[in-house]
């Protein structure tokens, strides 16, 4: 790649150079994929009100891909504030309706230029952002015995994300490069920028649907693959890259979720940790309980990602009181958990974890939600997690109420034992809580494995422990 790619400039911009977890080589099916399942999000959520339509960014990797999809993009176009897209002059764009609408923009950028060999999609609106980018690689950088034969065998250094501050980096760093071609479209998309980031959001985003979309998508477009593999490979070839493209696959997965769910704990500055000290809180009770193996790894991870359902709460849910929140922040908050299992839903090899998740916030006597279980319906690992999220969340600070200690914390769980919470529960937190109080041990800031967010190789799944998920 060259030092001016997008990339090369984004990881520049990042704290560290850090690039998001999703960063590594594509093939070009599964960017047609991730492409698809981010436009999909906006033909699917579109919105009546102006300023909440996206902005959209695209650059067609020598304008090979855009002739096949430019009807699509006319019905895009319609639920966009602008479109902006780049691509050598020939590609034809420029003759199609969708290149005369007036919010379509199209910059004819040099053949020399690196853009001709980037494929970028950037989606920026006020209730949330998304992206896919990528260049291709040189034939340099494929083995001497991979040159692509056939147009899916070609390979992309990219990366996918929903982070906001590296969709705006990247927004930002695409115009620019856009600008010595059109420096007025350049300044008009900066100002759309800065106005999308200011408008107030008006309603709620569900990524639900476009995290289904993803997974559903990138297992079609491995399974493609895998055909197209059949015709051209060796029986043993086939099945030796077939096994690996399920294990990524499911760990891409998981580490999706795990990486919004850490986003979430970053955006709360008074409780950066909660979903850390949650997973090992939630962990240690159930082996003080003696829970089985598979439950204890499933409660562990339920714990990790309990939070997913805030990856595009507003920030006042992090740092006001439920007393203090609106009436649409107060929905917000009580739909937590149904949000968040919605967004697993999409991976049903934690279907457990998931249930967990969505049960957390039902009560012992029935008063709680999404369905209002009773004492023992509610299966025990919901239970723990619940008192455990509870528990943690009162040892630190939110709104004006400050962080409290873990004896004053364990007292407000105790008065609500039986109504709230499992009697037998808090009699067991409480037994932990006191041991720690006479120095016999100390509360678990961390739990006993913590599976990693960023891209790993071969062995991911089963270090995530998914096999017995």
């Amino acid at each position: 790649m060259q030092p001016e790619s997008t990339l090369n400039q984004l990881k520049a911009a990042l704290p560290e150079g850090r690039l998001p977890s999703s960063y590594g080589v594509y093939f070009k099916n599964t960017l047609v994929a991730l492409c698809h399942a981010l436009e999909d999000h906006i033909l699917q959520s579109h919105s009546e009100s102006p300023d909440q339509r996206p902005l959209v960014l695209v650059t067609f990797q020598q304008g090979k891909w855009y002739l096949q999809e430019a009807d699509r993009y006319f019905e895009i176009a319609q639920c966009s504030q602008e479109i902006a897209i780049a691509a050598v002059p020939d590609s034809g764009f420029a003759s199609h309706p969708t290149g005369q609408l007036e919010n379509v923009s199209l910059v004819d950028i040099a053949p020399d230029d690196s853009l001709a060999q980037e494929w970028n999609l950037i989606i920026l609106a006020p209730g949330y952002s998304a992206m896919v980018l990528c260049h291709e690689l040189p034939p340099k950088d494929y083995h001497s015995d991979a040159q692509p034969s056939v147009d899916t065998e070609r390979k992309f250094y990219g990366l996918w994300t929903f982070e906001r501050d590296c969709v705006e980096k990247a927004a930002t760093i695409l115009i620019e490069r856009m600008r010595p071609y059109n420096s007025e479209l350049a300044d008009r998309l900066i100002q759309q920028q800065t106005e999308i980031r200011e408008a107030p959001l008006k309603t709620l985003t569900d990524l639900s649907g476009v995290v289904s979309r993803i997974v559903e998508y990138l297992q079609t477009s491995q399974e493609q693959l895998v055909t197209i593999n059949r015709q051209t490979r060796e029986f043993w070839e086939l099945e030796g890259q077939a096994q690996r493209v399920n294990r990524n696959l499911a760990a891409n997965k998981l580490q999706a979720f795990l990486r919004m769910a850490q986003r979430v704990d970053e955006r709360d500055v008074a409780n950066p940790v909660a979903s850390l000290q949650v997973a090992a809180l939630a962990e240690g009770l159930g082996q003080l309980l003696d829970l089985p193996t598979i439950k204890l790894r499933r409660l562990r991870l339920a714990g990790l990602l309990f939070r997913i359902g805030l990856a595009e709460a507003p920030t006042e849910l992090f740092s006001r009181l439920g007393s203090e929140l609106d009436e649409s922040n107060k929905i917000f908050w009580r739909e937590r958990a149904v949000l968040g299992a919605r967004i697993l839903s999409a991976m049903p090899e934690i279907s457990p974890v998931t249930q967990i998740i969505t049960c957390h916030l039902e009560h012992w006597d029935g008063s709680g939600g999404p369905d209002g279980l009773k004492g023992e319906e509610i299966p025990i690992e919901a239970r723990i997690l619940g008192l455990v999220v509870n528990f943690q969340e009162l040892t630190h600070a939110r709104g004006d109420r400050p962080a409290l200690s873990y004896t004053d914390a364990f007292k407000e769980c105790q008065e609500r034992s039986g109504s709230r919470f499992d009697p037998t529960l808090v009699e067991t937190l409480g037994n932990v809580i006191r041991l720690s109080e006479v120095g016999l041990i100390n509360l678990p800031d961390r739990p006993s494995q913590v599976p990693t967010v960023w891209l790993e190789n071969a062995s991911s799944a089963s270090r995530l422990g998914l096999e017995v998920i």
